[in-house]
């Protein structure tokens, strides 16, 4: 099973070239990779060039939103995987994803492989692993080895790259929403697009694996205001989405239900005391 992948970049050309060498070295498949080439001054756009490999190009940075979506017109395979430049994908990740998908009896869901990360912000749906955060510390080989045997479950609330859905609703929703440029908040908004086309399953796949060195582009740009943008766009915040909607970090335990009235309560109280 094939997987058009859309890989923004900004001038981050030792992480590109990683990222793309582990999809060819690491992938049960044969991939189309897609570039969008912010910039490129560093040489990431000859490198693309040489390598034959798909892209899109803008002079300046575009910010995520924009770029994915120029790549994503590039995309020839039914299923599209969005992932950032500092990943690493890990033996197996496209495999379990297949299977989950071969699975699902459906195409409308969205899908994140899990990452791995050297630092620690509490977050249930990662797992806490450091081996290494800069091209030059980067334990390879021992993420390699244990990569398969570090302990993780599947989850629900899949929002975060690598995520994958398949072209018709990446097509339906419109991909991912330029005004919230240059992305703060777009993984939020693109789920909640996807709950606004019917889409129940979120899940995150506990045995698909992708190791991520960490914000190595989104700490060098002038963000958006994108909770403020989720809010008046949506009439709820994030914090309630990932919640009460797509229950993010839980255990996967199948399709989401329609949130309740009991749930409403609960979040109302939970805004009340967040005001006061």
């Amino acid at each position: 099973m094939k997987f058009s992948i859309i890989i923004p970049t900004w001038n981050n050309l030792p992480f590109a070239k990683l990222c793309v060498e582990s999809i060819r070295k690491n992938s049960a498949y044969t991939h189309q990779v897609i570039l969008h080439i912010n910039d490129g001054s560093d040489g990431t756009l000859e490198w693309a060039v040489a390598q034959g490999i798909d892209h899109t190009h803008s002079a300046g940075n575009v910010g995520i939103c924009i770029a994915v979506n120029e790549a994503g017109g590039l995309a020839r395979e039914s299923y599209i995987v969005y992932m950032n430049d500092d990943m690493y994908v890990c033996p197996g990740w496209d495999t379990h994803i297949a299977a989950e998908i071969e699975l699902a009896g459906t195409d409308n869901f969205m899908f994140s492989s899990t990452m791995i990360e050297p630092i620690n912000y509490n977050n249930p749906c990662v797992i806490n692993k450091d081996y290494g955060q800069t091209i030059e510390t980067f334990d390879e080989t021992l993420l390699l080895k244990e990569c398969n045997t570090l302990d993780k479950g599947d989850w629900t609330g899949s929002t975060w790259p690598p995520t994958i859905v398949h072209r018709k609703y990446w097509l339906i929703t419109g991909g991912y929403s330029i005004e919230l440029s240059p992305g703060v908040s777009s993984d939020d908004d693109f789920a909640m697009k996807m709950w606004a086309a019917g889409c129940r399953i979120y899940k995150g796949i506990g045995k698909s694996r992708v190791y991520h060195f960490q914000s190595k582009s989104t700490l060098r740009v002038k963000k958006n205001n994108g909770r403020k943008q989720f809010l008046m766009k949506w009439g709820i915040n994030q914090s309630a989405f990932n919640k009460y909607y797509i229950q993010r970090g839980k255990p996967y335990t199948g399709e989401l239900p329609e949130p309740g009235p009991m749930q409403w309560e609960t979040f109302r109280a939970w805004v009340k005391r967040k005001i006061m």
